[in-house]
């Protein structure tokens, strides 16, 4: 009776071993290691985000240093155009906005245009295409200024409206510092403004900032 029961204890051991052997592995979900892949994939897309801008940025740069018009042109907004502002104070409805095709239509010629009013005189200023850009954007070698995305470097006492009239734009800061002998005041500011259009940067605002009186 005694071997009988020892028995059956045993087969009773026996079968719940088996049945837990048999028993489904439960599968656990590491929801840490998920957030971490998901935060790296958000990250590397803004690595590549800034150095696509940075690359626009510095080929825009490169093409008004070397007066490759043709090249700028390719950069400007399909939908959009581009609009040259002065100053830091950015005023629709006033200042100069070139589709691509009106751009390439009048950047050969000898038509004149008005940009905006010079600081201190008030006088309009009154240029070429080719002047404009080669005189007034690209008064400075900004290709080798000191470079920021979507912040500000330079600053004066004009009203920077940037980020209110391109709300949904990125800019890129080219800043050139001004010289110990004017007290620094001579500094200069290139803001190249971008926005997406069918996966590329295109152009939608030129933007010029200094010291102003």
């Amino acid at each position: 009776m005694k071997k009988l029961l020892i028995s059956g204890l045993i087969l009773s051991a026996l079968a719940a071993c088996k049945k837990n052997e048999t028993k489904p592995a439960v599968q656990i979900t590491d929801s840490t290691a998920q957030a971490r892949t998901d935060s790296t994939s958000i990250t590397q897309t803004e690595v590549n985000k800034e150095e696509t801008l940075k690359k626009a940025n510095d080929e825009v740069l490169q093409a008004l240093k070397k007066k490759d018009y043709t090249t700028f042109a390719s950069f400007i907004h399909p939908q959009k155009g581009v609009r040259f502002s002065m100053y830091a104070f950015i005023a629709p409805k006033e200042d100069k906005n070139f589709s691509k095709a009106d751009f390439e239509k009048y950047q050969p010629t000898k038509t004149l245009f008005t940009w905006g009013s010079q600081d201190g005189s008030g006088d309009a200023y009154k240029a070429t295409i080719n002047d404009y850009l080669a005189k007034w954007v690209f008064s400075k070698d900004y290709t080798t200024a000191q470079y920021a995305l979507n912040k500000f470097i330079g600053g004066g006492n004009s009203l920077n409206n940037l980020k209110e009239i391109y709300p949904k734009a990125d800019f890129t800061e080219n800043y050139v510092k001004g010289t110990e002998k004017n007290g620094e005041m001579d500094w200069k500011t290139l803001r190249l403004v971008f926005e997406e259009f069918q996966g590329k940067y295109y152009l939608v605002g030129v933007v010029n900032d200094q010291w102003t009186i």
